[in-house]
């Protein structure tokens, strides 16, 4: 058994579906790059901290209540782009749940 701490995007992106204007559940594929410090307690369970995105490559975006994707689905305006050069640290203490 191990925790895992959680991850949030290398940018908070809000999406909006064209088709039925769901700007709140969408599933989304990604692939990420991370960085981890793993500590191992002496009973042998898994904590991993200090996580850190190092890169993340968003690859399909789906609408949860109508399933559209690909050019149906929009970026917020306001909302900001993933930087693929820069990603910054990930704050484990900042996550919100969803």
């Amino acid at each position: 058994m191990f925790a895992l701490a959680s991850l949030r995007a290398v940018s908070p992106t809000r999406y909006r579906c064209g088709g039925c204007g769901n700007v709140t559940r969408f599933d989304v594929v990604a692939t990420r790059r991370t960085r981890a410090f793993h500590h191992y307690t002496i009973g042998g369970d898994l904590e991993v901290e200090d996580v850190e995105v190092l890169d993340e490559r968003v690859e399909q975006v789906t609408c949860r209540w109508c399933g559209a994707s690909g050019d149906t689905i929009s970026i917020e305006p306001g909302a900001v782009e993933p930087d693929p050069i820069e990603p910054g640290p990930v704050d484990a203490e900042a996550v919100e749940p969803t």
